[in-house]
């Protein structure tokens, strides 16, 4: 049902002075290629649906019903076959308050959660911040890409400190999707050693072509009854400022505590928009989606030719989820922080440094945010390209 196909995601909507984190928190000339959000509108049939509750003008307190519930679980079972109860699903504001609320629900104060590293920064801050402290599995490199290092993985989890499991599922910033062989045996492992997983999905919709998400939790009921799943429309929907996510839980008693924890934490009301966005995502924007990954991959296969063809030394890794290249400058001999200074002062572009994403297993790359259109990262890829030369 999306209006007016084919999806313009050529066109250029300007974000300056929107309030845009993005945009409004850099340099006046220069490019962003950072922050995870997106440059392209929101597909059309959620744009109808937000303009349509602003028509009705009155902004009050949010209850949630049925049909909220019935998006989720008709949009997981249909696209990821993955069959959800109503009870399960908790809703918040945002994915970041859902993995605080996680850790608190699942650990006490100094003991330790598990991730693989280099991954999404707000790991180290959620971890921090309810006074647990982070054990770390760095990721081997293999080939283009990366794998887990099993047995330091086993060591980790066999430490009777260690009683979480932070999962990034797709992988931020490897861009990995993980396999079901891999998802089986992370669940393996973590039963043994009775450690709970806390899956972080928020980027499960951004598959690049011939890789197919898994929601951990359906890959057996070993993992459903040993986890908590993140999700939210946000990242794959661009709508990360209307703040909802969900949190799905099978096993009661850690539903009950979790649920415990977001009114501790007062991420129990959510605005009048976010469920709004979130059924015109799920019911109606499928199409769209599709059309955004295709979009996605070109701009991926755009960004590896002109920085390897041009820069020798520079390699971008495989990307097979997220909109978000993971480019390794290690042959360079340049470090991760001096070279997104470099690339802001002389180039006025703006890339993460990997060292955000691990302090040892970030160095000596660069994240690079490919969710705009094709003539911005020309020009965001040109300039990278000028100073580096």
């Amino acid at each position: 049902s999306d209006m007016h196909k084919p999806f313009n995601f050529d066109q250029l909507v300007p974000r300056r002075h929107t309030g845009s984190y993005k945009w409004d928190t850099i340099p006046e000339d220069a490019i962003p290629l950072w922050v995870a959000d997106m440059d392209f509108e929101v597909a059309p049939a959620i744009k109808k649906a937000l303009a349509q509750r602003v028509e009705h003008g009155v902004f009050g307190y949010t209850s949630i019903d049925d049909s909220y519930y019935d998006a989720i679980i008709s949009w997981f079972s249909r696209r990821h076959q993955w069959v959800i109860n109503r009870d399960w699903i908790l809703y918040t504001t945002g994915v970041v308050p859902a993995i605080s609320c996680s850790i608190k629900a699942l650990t006490l104060p100094g003991e330790k959660v598990l991730v693989l590293t280099p991954v999404y920064n707000c790991f180290f801050s959620s971890i921090r911040n309810q006074g647990c402290q982070i054990a770390e599995s760095p990721l081997k490199r293999e080939g283009d890409s990366y794998v887990i290092d099993w047995p330091d993985f086993e060591k980790q989890c066999a430490d009777e400190k260690t009683t979480v499991f932070l999962l990034c599922n797709p992988h931020n910033p490897a861009g990995r999707m993980w396999t079901r062989e891999e998802l089986t045996k992370m669940g393996e492992i973590c039963k043994r050693y009775h450690v709970k997983v806390v899956s972080d999905e928020i980027h499960c919709e951004l598959a690049m072509p011939g890789h197919k998400f898994i929601p951990f939790a359906a890959v057996n009921e070993t993992n459903l009854h040993n986890s908590v799943t993140l999700n939210s429309p946000s990242k794959s929907f661009n709508t990360a400022g209307l703040q909802i996510a969900n949190i799905i839980c099978a096993d009661a008693e850690t539903r009950r505590r979790s649920d415990r924890v977001i009114n501790i934490f007062e991420v129990c009301d959510v605005n009048s928009f976010g469920p709004v966005a979130l059924k015109a995502a799920y019911n109606e924007s499928e199409q769209w989606l599709d059309a955004l990954n295709q979009y996605i991959w070109a701009n991926y296969q755009y960004l590896k030719q002109e920085l390897e063809s041009k820069l020798p030394k520079v390699h971008v890794l495989r990307l097979e989820a997220t909109y978000l290249a993971w480019v390794d400058i290690r042959q360079t001999g340049l470090r991760s922080e001096e070279t997104t200074q470099l690339l802001l002062e002389k180039g006025h572009v703006f890339v993460s440094s990997g060292t955000l994403y691990g302090k040892k297993d970030g160095e000596g790359y660069l994240r690079i945010n490919l969710a705009c259109p094709r003539q911005l990262l020309e020009q965001g890829v040109t300039r990278i390209i000028n100073v580096l030369r």
